[in-house]
This record gives C-alpha cells, structure tokens and sequence, in this order.
C-alpha cells in the first residue's frame, strides 16, 4: 500500500527534524524516512552555540539530557595558549538527536532509502512512499543528492574532510573545551570536549585531499594526539576511535531543484574555519520548511560559511586548514 503525504523528509538529523518540526507546525502532513532507529549511535564532538538555542527555541532547563555550558574556550596555536571567554555549549548527539525527532511531532518510519522516481509532479521513493515535496537530509551519503543532485550538485574534493573521534565515560576533572591547531602540520585541528556527567569526546579532523598530497593519512596524527593526551591531560584513550567524512562549504550550488531540497550535510553547509555542522543544518532544515509552506525562495547564501563570523580569526583557519599546514610541513 502506497503511503503519501505533502513532504517526506528523508534523514532524521537536526536538519531533518528542524525541517519536519517547522512543517508540522505549519499543518503540512509529513512522513521522515531514516534508515536507522533512534536513539542511534552517532559520533560528534557535540558542540552547540547560543545560536542552535535560539534557532530551536530550546529551554535549556528543560532539556532532560546532558547539557553542559562552557564559559571559557582554550585555543593553542603553534606554541600559544589562548584562553578565550565565551558561552558555548555540548550535548551528546545520541540524546540530542532522538530528543529533536520526538519533539518534531512527525510519524517517523525506518526506511533506507534506495530509489526515488519523478511521477508527475509527485515523488515515488521505492515504491511505497509517494510526495509533492521532497527534503534530503541525510548526510553526505543522501539518497536525494544521490538520485537528484549529484549531477548539478558534484561534491568538492578539496573540500572534505576526514575525522577520528571517540566519546567514552570519563570522569573529567577540567570542565573547559580545548581545541589544538595544526599540530605537526596537521591540516585541521584535535580536541577536548567534556560532555556533562561524566563523558568526554575527544577527536582530530583535517582536510583529506591536503593528507593525501603529503603521503600521510589521519591514523599518523591520530597516535601522536593519543600521545599527547596523556601526557599532557593523564587521559587513557580506552579505544580505537571510530572515522567518518563530510564536507565544507563551498561555493553556493543549487540546493534545491523544483519540489527537492537538500539542507545540512547533504548540502555541505559545515563552516570553513572550525567544521561545524549542527548550526548550519538547523538553519537550512528550517529555510527548507519555510520555502514548502510560504513558498519564499530557498535561499541559504546567508547561511554563515564561518563559525567565527568570517573576521580575521575565521580567514586565518581557513588558510591554515588549506595552506599553512602546507608549507608549515615543507618547512620543517
């Protein structure tokens, strides 16, 4: 039996569950595919900003699940130390993201999504689900870039990234977030985010075509960060970490073509300097939903490419990201 409804969302994410959030409530019937059951393992440094809070319109003292505030952040910068004032803030995704889809309202269905058809002016995802509107996001592997985008839309190879992370209990005793940069030329940067109530995340991400050029691959730095924390922090990594990829922001291609749009990851909307995603995909998931129900344009070009608002600090990032790490190595 065909099921149908006025938008499917494919990608239960934040994206996905702003946008179907933002639909319901604006009375459109909305059916979210997503290929896993949630609460789902999700790995993420889980950094959020007063921004997210505000789009989401989340009453922190009500949120029932870790949520731990930073007032302070530690930058090291080839040799400095840099505390810098602030109010930041992480969650673990495992939480966050089955906490937003539940608060979405919508009927959720586990689904992988495999094709997805023109029928008229409708949509037909493997036969079964039939729609007028259609959101992807699902993450850099979306089945909507991959059937409908992929195309006009080709991902940017310069512009990926690969990361290592690893979240685990932990009883930390340093309550601040640290974020190291271009250590031994690495083309990105490795951190410490505690979680509330005992875990902790810790990971490194770089730009993998930069890796590639140098012969090395992020497993190098890897070790030499587990090294690192401890003997600097007396933390004992209890694992192997876990790696996925996603991509940057890059020049604005079309993220919508007729009733389909992409929004988060699946649009590659994570900020150029500090590789963060969660802000970026609630906006888009929101814009996608706004476009449906008032048919404004959908337009993500103000979408900030910067986590650091794009000043001196953001383009520094970007160029190290890019090209310091690079001649950095060619120097040593």
């Amino acid at each position: 039996m065909m099921r149908s409804a006025d938008v499917i969302v494919v990608g239960g994410g934040p994206a996905g569950s702003a946008a179907a959030e933002r639909l319901r409530k604006g009375g459109a019937a909305v059916l979210l595919l997503d290929r896993e059951a949630f609460p789902r393992h999700k790995l993420c440094a889980g950094w959020i900003t007063p921004e997210v809070v505000a789009d989401l319109q989340l009453d922190v003292g009500a949120y029932p699940h870790r949520f731990l505030s930073f007032r302070r952040l530690h930058w090291y910068l080839k040799g400095l130390h840099l505390p810098v004032p602030c109010l930041q803030h992480s969650i673990r995704r495992f939480e966050f993201d089955a906490w937003l889809l539940e608060r979405s309202g919508v009927e959720v269905i586990r689904h992988a999504v495999r094709e997805i058809r023109r029928d008229g002016d409708d949509f037909v995802i493997d036969g079964v689900f039939r729609c007028r509107h259609l959101i992807g996001a699902g993450g850099t592997s979306c089945p909507v870039h991959r059937a409908i985008f992929r195309e006009s839309r080709p991902r940017e190879r310069a512009l990926q990234t690969v990361t290592l992370e690893l979240e685990f209990p932990y009883e930390w005793r340093d309550p601040d977030c640290r974020l190291w940069f271009f250590e031994s030329g690495l083309p990105g940067y490795s951190w410490y985010v505690p979680k509330a109530r005992g875990w902790l995340n810790v990971g490194i991400g770089a730009m993998a075509q930069r890796l590639k050029e140098r012969g090395e691959d992020i497993w190098l730095h890897w070790r030499r960060f587990a090294v690192h924390l401890e003997r600097r922090l007396e933390i004992r990594v209890p694992q192997e970490p876990t790696g996925y990829s996603y991509y940057l922001r890059g020049p604005q291609a079309r993220a919508r073509i007729g009733n389909a749009y992409l929004a988060g990851d699946a649009a590659g909307l994570a900020t150029r300097d500090l590789c963060e995603g969660i802000g970026p995909a609630v906006k888009s998931g929101q814009r996608a939903a706004a476009s449906i129900l008032s048919g404004v344009a959908y337009d993500l070009g103000d979408i900030s490419a910067a986590s650091l608002g794009g000043g001196w600090g953001s383009r520094a990032m970007i160029w190290g990201f890019n090209r310091g790490a690079k001649a950095q190595a060619a120097g040593r």
